[in-house]
């Protein structure tokens, strides 16, 4: 017999459960049904992969003691972090659920999709870190990570997705079973393990001392309570740190900030603000800003490696660079988000429902992109949905006389893929609507679509005619952009408290 529905609240609100404790779904032979290989084929290929990782690894932990250089340095710390981010995301796709039970969604094809896609664009990342230094380490490191993105991306060509059962959510991003009082219950009632105030009335006056203190590889929620107040540090939440919630007092109230930036020697990763790794992290009520200012080119407010993650009524504010979504699943309800260039990026696999989303005014001579996507394969399931959404100019761009010419996206990698639907559009959008990066390239294995969307920026008479470029009319089309199809959000999503809406588009 089931518990009663008191119970299963009850069980939540204690225990603060992660996102798959209630809703696994797998069991570890399904693996075999997710791959057009077998089993045996499948494993010593990935441990192949894994093998040359590690060889690389120790090539470039090698690099540290030879060069005195701080971009360098960046960079080299870059490759360490992302490397191991590969070796760990190949490892979940060998475990079977007895194994990890808490590592994804359950729905096995999914998850390895998910995995595979992120270690395979981390090498590129790794790359990108070496723009503006000499070259050597980079000439030095490059054949192995090749070699490494190359066999990956046949490891990812052996997985299939498997259809899994879909719960039944009302949409509103909590289970069936919860009547009107307790889903204000679970909503309002957080367990705080740890209280950030910078007057000393907290356990901590910084929010890095605060995650430090959380627990490794927590199964169950670890709650930060922030209070009011500029908190001037850079967070990172690495890999270990599983489940954090961070609450805050409200957006421009509870506010993270700093300035790292490219020009001054901070590779784009290690430039952000706040950066979380570690699964399964929620944010809610707080602001994420880089100040370096647009001179100061890539400057990260947020970047986020974490799967499984929500981020809800936050601020992400900066210029160029300002959300990095680098790698797997995400969800962002409710946000702000504000930049110049490219300042939505990266490869995760993301939606995006009723934001606000604000073009500034930048250097000059920039154009202004919202998106730059980075799938590079495909075969990866990434890609950006932006759903009710309202795109707009900010401030400083309504107000001033620099005409910027603005637009949705740039193809930033081969199979870039972004979707904007049933939202509003503003004029400060150009008629062409996308811009192309360099020449031809990508136009025609990008994958950009736009569904119902109405303003004065979204008429779709004069937008580019690349063959990548598609006006979704089917309404089925635009449902595998969907929080459901797109990240397996009913899966995940209801545990977190995380309002949602499941789609499909209509």
């Amino acid at each position: 017999m089931a518990p009663p529905p008191t119970l299963l609240i009850s069980l939540l609100l204690l225990l603060s459960v992660s996102p798959t404790t209630v809703f696994s779904l797998t069991t570890p032979d399904l693996q075999t049904e997710c791959l057009s290989v077998t089993s045996a084929v499948f494993s010593t290929s990935v441990k192949a992969v894994i093998d040359q990782i590690h060889n690389v690894l120790s090539l470039v932990s090698n690099f540290a003691p030879i060069f005195n250089d701080f971009r360098l340095s960046n960079a080299i710390n870059d490759c360490t972090d992302l490397l191991d981010f590969s070796a760990d995301e190949l490892t979940l796709t060998l475990a079977d659920d007895t194994a990890n039970p808490k590592a994804g969604t359950g729905r096995r094809g999914s998850d390895m999709k998910s995995w595979l896609s992120a270690a395979l664009g981390n090498q590129d990342t790794c790359l990108d870190g070496f723009d503006g230094t000499d070259g050597i380490a980079k000439s030095l490191v490059a054949g192995g990570l090749t070699q490494v993105t190359s066999m990956i991306e046949d490891v990812l060509q052996m997985v299939r997705q498997v259809p899994g059962r879909k719960f039944s959510g009302r949409g509103s991003g909590l289970p069936d079973w919860m009547t009107v009082g307790h889903r204000r219950l679970l909503q309002a009632s957080v367990p705080v393990d740890a209280t950030v105030a910078a007057d000393g009335t907290g356990n901590f006056t910084t929010v890095m001392e605060a995650v430090l203190a959380a627990p490794d590889n927590s199964e169950r929620r670890y709650v930060i309570y922030i209070k009011r107040g500029v908190y001037k540090e850079n967070v990172e939440i690495k890999k270990k740190k599983w489940n954090v919630m961070m609450m805050g007092e409200g957006m421009g109230v509870t506010v993270i900030s700093g300035n790292r930036n490219y020009v001054d020697g901070w590779t784009t990763f290690r430039s952000a603000t706040f950066a979380v790794s570690g699964r399964g992290f929620i944010a809610r009520d707080m602001t994420f800003e880089n100040t370096a200012g647009p001179q100061k080119h890539q400057a990260v407010a947020l970047r986020s490696d974490s799967d499984l993650s929500a981020f809800y009524r936050c601020s992400i504010s900066g210029y160029q660079d300002t959300l990095y979504a680098h790698s797997l699943r995400q969800f962002y309800r409710e946000c702000r988000i504000s930049g110049t260039v490219d300042f939505i990026f990266g490869n995760g696999a993301v939606v995006f429902q009723n934001c606000q989303i604000f073009a500034r005014k930048p250097l000059p001579d920039q154009k202004n992109s919202i998106t730059a996507q980075g799938r590079k394969d495909p075969n990866q399931n990434t890609g950006f949905s932006i759903q009710y959404s309202n795109i707009t100019a900010d401030s400083d761009l309504l107000t001033s006389s620099n005409s910027t010419p603005t637009y949705l996206g740039r193809p930033w990698k081969e199979y870039s893929r972004t979707v904007f639907m049933q939202s509003y559009i503003g004029g400060v959008i150009r008629p062409e609507g996308w811009l192309a990066w360099q020449g031809d390239f990508a136009l025609n294995t990008l994958y950009y679509g736009e569904y119902m969307n109405y303003g004065p920026g979204a008429t779709l008479g004069a937008r580019v005619k690349w063959p990548g470029f598609h006006v979704i009319t089917d309404s089925s089309q635009a449902s595998n952009f969907t929080v459901v199809q797109f990240i397996d959000g009913n899966l995940w999503l209801p545990s977190t408290g995380v309002k949602y809406t499941a789609g499909p588009a209509m």
